[in-house]
């Protein structure tokens, strides 16, 4: 599967408002060509992650913006939009209303000046309250209005992180964890700085289960949380590939048991120091059989250049184009499947096991069993229907209650959906999509 990574997009009004008059436009132009070129050399990509970042204040109107863009990019990249994974970095949060909302102040303080000791139950203790859980996410509501069409929105307590499933190879799945690192971001309405924001055991849990690759996504790298050091320990011992955004210089990190990237910026600030815009394109594999299976990454990183105006590939130090790696498959799947090398034997004994992971999969986690390529289908359908269709279908499915119809839409609709999997309800949700998609 290719999954192509961009970060830091930052789309800023009113600039991006007017095509003709806004200077970013060209890099991102020119970004779309290069994405267009690759897929006829490397094939159509699988899924885009976009790691935050994709507004430049938190505005309604930059969120509209982007999308036509990412639209745009998903079509040259053979992608449908719904395998489109998104989570919030810093510029997505709206510090003005941090900086006039009490609210939302105390709540944060209150959880970044608790002991360290403390502050893991501080922090669920905020979240676990209806009204300091939604204060906590007001800041990030146009986000999460962007997001609910990709089923990627942030809402507390229980979907802290967003979670979805890709299919690889030989039953073996991709488990992309999107993480959420602006919860503290904006205290007081100031710029964060290092060692500022917190993640939480809440969102390192990153099962390790056989036959599933996990794949850490987050717009803050670790040394910008307090809790930097677990959170690094968690991501290295449980997730085999890392991705993050944020600090706009794009890296590629190899170690034996995992592969970190760094996007860089699509959009970095023309005046910061080492401009230079740039994405990736990482193609992961599984290899071998048995124990021996290996996850193979090939990685195409893409850097700006100036004069002629293009993207380049990033050469590894031997002057190659493509960063590889190996990994050996994490944890006890290793030596739990024995696949003979024989293709008769290959083709049976591999499908017994892709039927036995996905049943495995859908048992554990509904949410990420939501990620099969029809389901996501499903719903971005929903999303498209008017806010009244919405609410009759799922009142008539009994995925919400009328106390629910109070709450924001996109975590009233993303309980909903979730609902639904948990309830083996997509069925009868197609059903009733389909016949108000008709009228």
């Amino acid at each position: 599967m290719l999954l192509l990574h961009i970060s830091d997009i930052h789309f800023r009004s009113p600039d991006c408002l007017n095509p003709d008059l806004d200077p970013d436009r060209p890099y991102r132009t020119r970004l779309i060509h290069d994405v267009r070129d690759r897929v006829a050399e490397l094939g159509s990509v699988g899924a885009i992650l976009i790691g935050g970042d994709i507004a430049f204040k938190g505005a309604p109107e930059e969120y509209s913006t982007a999308m036509i863009w990412i639209k745009e990019l998903a079509a040259v990249a053979g992608c449908p939009p719904e395998r489109i994974f998104v989570i919030p970095g810093n510029h997505d949060v709206d510090r003005s209303l941090i900086g006039r909302t009490p609210a939302i102040r105390n709540a944060q303080s209150a959880i970044s000046k608790a002991e360290p000791q403390r502050r893991e139950r501080e922090f669920r203790t905020q979240i676990s309250d209806a009204d300091t859980a939604r204060s906590l996410v007001t800041p990030i509501s146009a986000y999460n209005d962007f997001a609910k069409v990709f089923n990627c929105q942030v809402y507390l307590p229980d979907h802290l992180y967003w979670k979805q499933d890709l299919d690889l190879e030989d039953g073996v799945t991709l488990r992309i964890f999107g993480m959420t690192s602006t919860i503290l971001s904006g205290e007081g309405g100031r710029d964060d700085t290092r060692e500022s924001l917190y993640l939480s055991p809440l969102q390192t849990v990153l099962d390790p289960l056989d036959n599933v690759v996990n794949l850490a996504f987050c717009h803050h790298p670790p040394d910008w949380l307090m809790d930097q050091d677990d959170v690094n320990d968690a991501i290295c011992g449980r997730s085999t590939i890392h991705m993050f955004g944020h600090k706009h210089r794009q890296r590629i990190t190899r170690e034996e048991g995992y592969i970190r990237f760094s996007a860089g910026a699509v959009n970095p600030d023309r005046n910061e120091q080492g401009w230079m815009p740039g994405y990736n394109l990482v193609r992961v594999n599984i290899l071998g059989f048995g124990q021996d299976r290996r996850i193979a990454i090939e990685a195409h990183l893409r850097q700006w250049q100036s004069n002629p105006d293009r993207f380049r590939a990033v050469l590894t130090a031997q002057d190659e184009n493509v960063f590889s790696h190996s990994i050996r498959f994490p944890g006890d799947a290793r030596g739990k499947v024995h696949l003979s090398e024989t293709s008769v034997g290959v083709t049976s004994q591999a499908s017994a096991v892709a039927a036995a992971t996905a049943e495995t999969v859908n048992e554990v986690d509904a949410e990420a069993a939501m990620g099969d390529p029809s389901t996501r289908n499903l719903v971005f359908r929903f999303w498209g229907l008017t806010s009244s269709a919405r609410r009759e279908i799922t009142m008539k499915l009994g995925l919400i209650t009328k106390d629910e119809l109070t709450i924001p839409e996109p975590e009233r609709y993303g309980r909903a959906l979730i609902r639904a999997g948990e309830r083996d309800k997509v069925g009868e949700l197609a059903t009733e999509i389909a016949k108000r998609e008709t009228k």
